[in-house]
């Protein structure tokens, strides 16, 4: 079967076809169930992980998501990620009205329907967004989730003309370059090391004729790395918080506390009474600020204040997640929020009124306000030693 989206591949005694598709795109739907239907591969691989496919084969999945237990572990972000990245998949899907990675769920069914194997080809989700997390720096952070965000506008302007041409090997290559000089440490995680990964597990599975249907934009990474070592267990783990990651928090904590006690014996109480005043004053106005815009119950606004204080000096405790913790207690999500979640998350005013999404936007909001409150109280606090001296 000749298409502009196959590509044939002899490697080590095996034919590798793999097959290009736009992960919204009704045609790349269609063309992964022919190709497996005229080809009769001996395995079919797919770009999917674990969870991803159980996620389609069981769509109540999200049912089962224990929030609380999400906020406690520090896993908000990572899952705020992942559900605005769904979210934005999801609008494009819906506007060319197919369910979003139905290639992959008819190119699995096809390949059941004919008894051929099928092999999840692609690294663990969560193990992808925690080293994408991990690799940014605060302020790259700070700047990717307003831009995922902003992005929920802007994909009802997509067409499926335009989707078809992201097949487009040159318009692909070039969208992802420039994706990569914006946020090279994105693209290094979600695409490279994923075509790594992808052209070790499609090469090295069982069988001589191979089908693998994966994204467009990976074929030429997977190509590129055929033949390389690839080093599966480094790729699939996640890598440990970097020294400054495991002690800044803590060096930071310890330089407040000696400011404080600098200022009691350097200047005298009175001058160490304003500088703990002034602290404890602009974070816990700035993270009361923070659950007041995101429209949370009052206790939660007390307890984001009340908390920031402490909770800014001290490395093991972020205001948001305490004032997660209240909201979830005093508002708890019920199952309709999580029967809603995958409808809800395809429109920002979904995101906001559901419980769940709610509750991530504002662990990260109120996060997000206190550090502002820090670095304004920073200052203030300084010219309180200063001048006292």
């Amino acid at each position: 079967m000749n298409h502009p989206n196959i590509r044939r591949l002899a490697w080590e005694g095996k034919e590798l076809v793999l097959v290009g598709t736009a992960h919204v795109s009704r045609e790349s739907a269609e063309l992964a169930e022919a190709v497996i239907a005229s080809e009769r591969p001996d395995v079919v691989c797919v770009e999917l992980c674990k969870a991803r496919y159980e996620a389609i084969k069981q769509r109540e999945k999200w049912q089962e998501m224990d929030i609380v237990k999400v906020i406690r572990e520090q896993r908000t972000s990572v899952l705020l990620f992942q559900l605005l990245l769904a979210s934005f998949q999801k609008k494009i899907a819906e506007k060319l009205r197919i369910a979003p990675g139905e290639e992959m769920i008819r190119a699995v069914a096809q390949a059941e329907a004919l008894g051929i194997a099928v092999v999840l080809a692609d690294r663990e989700i969560r193990v992808t967004l925690l080293r994408a997390w991990r690799k940014m720096g605060f302020w790259t952070k700070v700047r990717v989730l307003p831009e995922m965000i902003v992005s929920l506008f802007y994909a009802e302007d997509v067409t499926a003309e335009e989707v078809e041409r992201l097949k487009e090997q040159d318009v692909l290559e070039a969208a992802l370059q420039t994706f990569g000089d914006k946020l090279p440490a994105l693209k290094a995680t979600l695409i490279d090391e994923r075509d790594a990964y992808l052209s070790h597990a499609v090469s090295h599975a069982d069988g001589r004729k191979i089908v693998a249907v994966v994204g467009a934009g990976h074929i030429p990474g997977i190509v590129e790395n055929l033949g390389r070592r690839v080093d599966m267990d480094a790729l699939g783990a996640v890598p440990p918080p970097g020294i400054w990651g495991r002690y800044a928090g803590w060096g930071f904590s310890a330089a407040i506390v000696i400011l404080f006690v600098a200022g009691f014996f350097y200047s005298g109480g009175r001058t160490s009474m304003h500088m703990v005043l002034s602290w404890s004053a602009i974070t816990a106005a700035c993270a009361g600020l923070g659950a007041l815009v995101m429209l949370s119950h009052p206790l939660t606004i007390l307890a984001a204040a009340l908390s920031a204080p402490i909770a800014t000096i001290h490395p093991l405790v972020a205001t948001g997640w305490v004032a997660g913790l209240t909201e979830a207690t005093l508002r708890k999500p019920q199952v309709r929020d999580f029967l809603e979640l995958r409808d809800d998350i395809g429109s920002v005013r979904g995101f906001f009124r559901n419980k769940i999404t709610r509750l991530l936007l504002l662990v990260a909001f109120v996060n997000l306000t206190t550090t502002a409150g820090v670095l304004v109280a920073i200052p203030v606090v300084m010219k309180h030693f200063l001048a006292g001296g």
